[in-house]
């Protein structure tokens, strides 16, 4: 039966290829991927297969019931967008400008899409039942997977997938890992609030962004001395906005950044922390301060059992070449929430273009993905999906 299914997803590969080259020309943005979410619903529908639209906001979720009694799987894949202007040379370029799919969700969606396709037509061979999850702004927290998950995607599910197109490895690779795959993922602001002046007489002033500067530095002791080695942790300024005329010193300065964590209690500390600092700092120059920090996905922890069962799943593909321990990853991923609520495992498939020896990365103007590597995604969570039931 995994040989029939392999055999249709070979005989499908060009409609693969099809939809994610149309998907990647007309994008959407997270949280706007009206287009995007009714394409996916038709495509079921003229397949005659059991769906629903709006789930949790623009999710879809379909339904294939195998004819003989077993577990109840799902396999999830995103398509939302980023706000990047599509700079490759190529006929399926973005035709939205200043939008692109520069992660490879169009990849990920095409790949379920054509595996939902050909166990549908292998439904009377199939045990137990297929949940196929397309899930709405993975990129944008919030995300998509707390709301669809409140809206019952899970409802009756015992194990779940999911995999991501990964262009930094090479295509034909499986990268895994148990437990801990992908960090926590946070967000803050800070605010400082000095006292303005003219740029000849600093004496008069409370310079918001020598404050600002010195913060910059404080905040980089929390991880190099303050989180045990062992523990990773990413402290980032990512913006420093202090916009004045060229002799004027500055009464605000706005400084924004992310957190990364894999620990939950080093996710508290650092939050804390920097509060801490951020207080000392400002009341040494005499400005005061506002800080945000927005918690955002938690970090993606994989279960032990199904990690090992992907592995052995991927090693009935005849394209996989390798199958890799991967080391944690600093991104962020909302899959962390599906994870959360039943067992499942998510994993890398290497997409680097064929041909080249360092590929575009993730969000970059120019990312693309090697299409064979949809491929070798589908048949591994469809030899995961099906083996499932041969625990």
């Amino acid at each position: 039966m995994l040989q029939e299914l392999f055999n249709k997803l070979e005989h499908y590969y060009d409609e693969m290829v099809e939809i994610r080259r149309f998907l990647h020309q007309h994008p959407e943005l997270s949280f706007q991927e009206y287009n995007t979410a009714q394409f996916i619903q038709e495509y079921y529908e003229k397949l005659g297969i059991e769906v629903r639209g709006n789930v949790g906001g623009n999710g879809v979720v379909a339904k294939i019931y195998g004819s003989k009694p077993g577990k109840t799987v799902a396999l999830r894949a995103d398509f939302d967008a980023l706000p990047i202007q599509d700079e490759k040379d190529v006929p399926y370029k973005s035709l939205v400008p200043g939008v692109m799919h520069a992660c490879g969700h169009d990849g990920h969606t095409a790949t379920l899409l054509v595996l939902a396709k050909a166990l549908n037509e292998i439904k009377e061979k199939l045990q137990g039942n297929y949940v196929l999850i397309h899930q709405h702004a993975e990129e944008y927290a919030p995300g998509g997977a707390v709301t669809m998950i409140e809206d019952g995607c899970l409802e009756g599910v015992d194990v779940i997938f999911g995999t991501h197109l990964w262009a930094s490895e090479t295509t034909g690779t499986i990268q895994y890992r148990t437990g801990p795959i992908m960090a926590a993922a946070d967000r803050f602001e800070i605010e400082i609030q000095g006292k303005g002046g003219h740029g000849a007489q600093p004496h008069k002033t409370k310079d918001a962004i020598v404050t600002a500067s010195q913060l910059v530095l404080n905040l980089q002791q929390i991880v190099s001395r303050k989180v045990n080695p062992v523990d990773a942790a990413v402290v980032t300024i990512g913006s420093f906005t202090a916009e004045n005329a060229f002799n004027v010193i500055a009464d605000k300065a706005k400084l924004s950044g992310t957190v990364r964590t894999f620990n939950e209690d080093v996710r508290q500390f650092i939050e804390e922390e920097m509060e801490k600092i951020i207080h000392g700092t400002c009341y040494m120059s005499g400005s005061t301060y506002q800080y945000t920090f927005e918690r955002g996905y938690p970090a993606v922890v994989n279960h032990a059992t199904e990690t090992e069962f992907l592995i052995t799943a991927a090693k009935e593909v005849p394209e996989v070449i390798s199958i890799e321990e991967s080391e944690p990853q600093m991104g962020g991923e909302d899959f962390a929430y599906y994870l959360q609520k039943v067992p499942g495992t998510f994993f890398f498939t290497g997409a680097k273009p064929a041909g080249v020896e360092t590929s575009y990365p993730h969000h970059h103007p120019k990312f693309d993905i090697e299409e064979k590597a949809m491929l070798i995604a589908a048949k591994t969570l469809g030899s995961a999906a099906i083996n499932t039931h041969n625990e």
